[in-house]
């Protein structure tokens, strides 16, 4: 089934992930955030809470990425105790976000596939040096193979069926992905 970028409703993508693990996992997918944030539950909220950029799906898919990676003790931290340097990086440090991104794009590149979404790599860094993604891309693609052939998260591997029944998309097999396609 072909969608066109309108048919991505954050809406949708929010109900499915609630749906999922706000019981199980006590963990809401909250759209509208002027910034992602992962915080965990405190005197201020119940519920651990994945805040994605305003409604865009396409952030939706990457924080929920980094959660499904995250093990039990990074999610009692807020952003998960990540580093994180924000837009403008130079050069050394856009290296080191590479880095540590390759895992959470693969994983995102899966989830956009089981909504048959697509998805573009984020060099995320705007005012900084234009970076050759040429080997981040090559590292995201080899982090997709790994997925595939080695397993998905367990919780990952529940959102993508979910998302694969609801967007009428096949299961993510390694041979669904290749490198030419990444933008």
């Amino acid at each position: 089934m072909d969608y066109s970028d309108s048919d991505f409703l954050a809406s949708d993508l929010v109900k499915l992930f609630n749906q999922c693990f706000e019981i199980s996992e006590n963990t809401l997918l909250v759209g509208n955030g002027e910034e992602p944030l992962y915080q965990p539950a405190s005197e201020h909220s119940t519920h651990h809470q994945i805040v994605f950029t305003l409604d865009y799906f396409a952030s939706g898919l990457h924080e929920i990425a980094h959660w499904c990676i995250a093990g039990s003790e990074r999610r009692k931290l807020v952003d998960y105790g990540y580093w994180y340097e924000p837009d403008g990086r130079s050069a050394r440090q856009q290296a080191s976000f590479e880095i540590v991104e390759a895992k959470p794009q693969a994983l995102e590149w899966i989830l956009a596939h089981c909504c048959g979404y697509p998805f573009r790599v984020s060099a995320d860094n705007l005012n900084g040096p234009a970076p050759d993604l040429t080997g981040f891309r090559q590292n995201i693609f080899l982090e997709t193979q790994r997925w595939l052939e080695k397993g998905l998260p367990a919780r990952a591997e529940k959102l993508c069926r979910v998302l694969c029944d609801f967007y009428r998309q096949p299961y993510p097999v390694a041979h669904n992905f290749n490198l030419k396609a990444l933008r």
